[in-house]
This record gives structure tokens, sequence and C-alpha cells, in this order.
């Protein structure tokens, strides 16, 4: 199980996403610069016990109405050669652990491979911010296979009832910042 350090991260997550979250194709938002509150996630732990997962839910406040991005993220100690250089959100130091490569989640095959776990039923999704603590909150919907086809990671989140989906697929919460609960569909199995 992943040990959730009470230390500083300099610069933050919320910081480094303020600079990588407007290159991205997916980003819907105006602003150059968006004002980013992180909103919700959930944790996975990587069998192997060296790297990072974590699926966090940030909102932009700067449009006329909020959006909710979620952005997968691995932590790792380096730089590593399966994960394209490309999927590098940046570096932090981290208070304990030091320095931190942090990448985009979807194109990191531990964080996908867990992500694959945790829609078979083969993984537990964990508290953002306690260590050893399940989040019964993230839940997995829907029939059919979970083995051989395509996960789809929903980018931009919209509050939509699970039984819109017939597929398998991830559910999640979030809060708006009016302090409203939302919850929606984070990901969903696709055929190849």
């Amino acid at each position: 199980m992943a040990t959730i350090h009470r230390t500083t991260m300099t610069p933050t997550k919320l910081e480094l996403l303020t600079g990588w979250l407007p290159k991205q194709s997916w980003y819907v938002g105006d602003a150059a610069t968006p004002e980013l509150v992180k909103a919700g996630g959930f944790r996975l732990d990587d069998p192997e016990g060296a790297v990072g997962i974590e699926f966090m839910v940030v909102v932009d406040a700067t449009g006329q109405a909020p959006v909710a991005y979620l952005v997968p993220m691995s932590y790792r100690d380096a730089a590593p050669e399966n994960v394209p250089a490309e999927a590098l959100i940046g570096t932090s130091e981290h208070g304990v652990l030091g320095t931190r490569w942090i990448y985009d989640g979807v194109q990191d095959p531990v964080v996908t491979a867990q992500l694959g776990a945790l829609l078979r039923g083969e993984t537990i999704p964990q508290q953002q911010s306690e260590s050893d603590a399940p989040d019964p909150t993230v839940t997995v919907h829907g029939t059919g296979p979970a083995d051989g086809l395509a996960i789809e990671v929903n980018r931009v989140l919209r509050p939509e009832e699970a039984s819109q989906q017939s597929s398998k697929h991830l559910v999640a919460g979030w809060t708006w910042p009016n302090g409203t609960a939302a919850r929606g569909v984070f990901a969903v199995i696709a055929p190849r």
C-alpha cells in the first residue's frame, strides 16, 4: 500500500498542472492560465511499490461555467524508459522522497495496467489523501470483459448517471467550487 506523506511539494501539483493543462488538445478553456482547484480523485497502488498513482480531478473556474478535468498522474523517482518524454508534466521536490518525475498517467503503462485491474475487479481504489484506506465511492458498473479492450479516460468530466453507459465503466465523484457534489464516468471500456 502507498504511504501518503504529509509534506511539501515544490512546485505543487496544481502549479505544474496550471502550466501543463492549457497545452493539451482536450483542454476546453480559453484562459492561458487556468485557475485550478483540487476537486476530488483517488489513488491506485502499484503492485511493485515503485510508482505513485493518482487520479486527480481539478476544476478550472476561469470561464463562465467551471470545467472539471480528470488528470491521471504517475509519480516516479527517475525518468523511466517506457514512458514517452512528452508525457512529462514536470518535476517537483517532495519534502520526504526528493525529486519526483510526474507524468500524464494515460501514457504510463503502470497506471494503465492498474486502471485495467480496477475495471476487472482485481484491485481496490484508495482514498486520495489517506494511507491504506479504501475508497468505496469509486465504483465499477456495467457488464462485459475488461481484457483485450481499450480503456478511454474521460479528460473533461460531466455529471452523468452510470446507468447511461452499457459497457463496463468507472464512476467517481468530485466537488464543484460552490460545494455541490457531482459524480460521473471517469473511464470506459471501448472496443479496439
